[in-house]
């Protein structure tokens, strides 16, 4: 049994989550047990008591309690991406520096693995690796979503990008498919959005009790009569399902989006799957004076439905000042 540590957080840890950084350096602590200590305070970082999603910094101090010397069962080694997975992951990059990867994800194909899920994004980023470090993840997009995803090259970069996420500093802009036409043609939703019904239910409903705040800019820019709508949407705030949810509040779904729309979701002449797109993001950057803009070409079934209702981009978007 080690007695209590203070531990100096390097630059190579620089902007890793707490629990990240125990896993690392004393693989013998579960994060069930890094959770209760951190309860009672017996890791604090300079002083205070941090949660274990808090990110830590070079030259922080973190004490770490007496823990048991044993070390952490073996897990197995982590399987490399095959050969195919490395020249798929590589065709989906739109752009790379120094800092940054953006991958025009494809529809279907989930970013992280699950109990079900063998084959995802996360899995094969060690084809994009460079001098032995593999990119990271920064955020998220759903399965059935498909457009931009930005990685972090490093540890440091990553951990911006994340930050600056959670700030909500980088601009998205979605396109999408509903059923029907959202009116007015132009406007904000400002409606928060909450887990509904028993807790852990991943479905989640405007208005909630307890729910966040979510607001989401949006403009019609083609219609289809009054059946279907291509619709730009800017989201100030990230909560889970945001675009979907917002969008069936205006008994507009997004067709394909069973979970939300159901039936009234499906149109006559295009896939049943899910039309929802990030097509690009403004990425500000420390250091650089103009923002990194990162767009996709849309891909699979909305390609299709694009030519099918011959929707063209728009170049004329005005959003509202932040």
């Amino acid at each position: 049994m080690s007695g209590v540590q203070q531990v100096t957080v390097t630059d190579a840890d620089e902007g890793q989550r707490l629990d990240r950084w125990f896993r690392q350096h004393f693989p013998q602590v579960k994060q069930g047990q890094l959770q209760k200590m951190l309860r009672k305070g017996q890791v604090r970082v300079d002083g205070g008591r941090v949660q274990a999603d808090r990110r830590v910094y070079a030259g922080e101090v973190v004490r770490v309690p007496p823990l048991s010397d044993a070390p952490a069962p073996k897990s197995p080694p982590r399987q490399g991406p095959s050969a195919a997975d490395r020249d798929f992951i590589r065709d989906l990059v739109l752009y790379e520096d120094d800092d940054i990867i953006a991958l025009n994800k494809p529809f279907g194909l989930a970013v992280q693995g699950g109990a079900k899920t063998t084959r995802h994004i996360d899995g094969m980023l060690d084809g994009l690796a460079r001098g032995g470090e593999r990119p990271r993840l920064t955020h998220r997009l759903d399965r059935d979503t498909g457009g931009v995803l930005l990685l972090g090259r490093t540890r440091k970069a990553a951990a911006s990008l994340a930050e600056a996420f959670q700030q909500h500093r980088i601009l998205k802009t979605y396109w999408a498919l509903t059923r029907g036409v959202p009116h007015p043609l132009q406007g904000r939703i400002d409606l928060p959005v909450g887990k509904e019904g028993a807790e852990g239910r991943e479905k989640m409903a405007p208005g909630a009790t307890g729910g966040k705040r979510a607001v989401t800019d949006f403009q019609v820019v083609e219609t289809m009569g009054t059946r279907a709508a291509f619709v730009a949407l800017r989201p100030e705030t990230g909560r889970t399902h945001q675009l979907r949810v917002h969008l069936q509040a205006l008994r507009t779904p997004i067709v394909g989006d069973r979970k939300y729309g159901g039936e009234r979701a499906m149109l006559e002449g295009v896939a049943p799957k899910m039309h929802l797109f990030c097509q690009g993001m403004v990425v500000p950057l420390p250091g650089r004076r103009r923002p990194l803009v990162v767009t996709a070409p849309l891909t699979g079934h909305m390609a299709d439905s694009w030519a099918f209702f011959h929707f063209e981009a728009p170049t004329d978007l005005q959003w509202p000042e932040k």
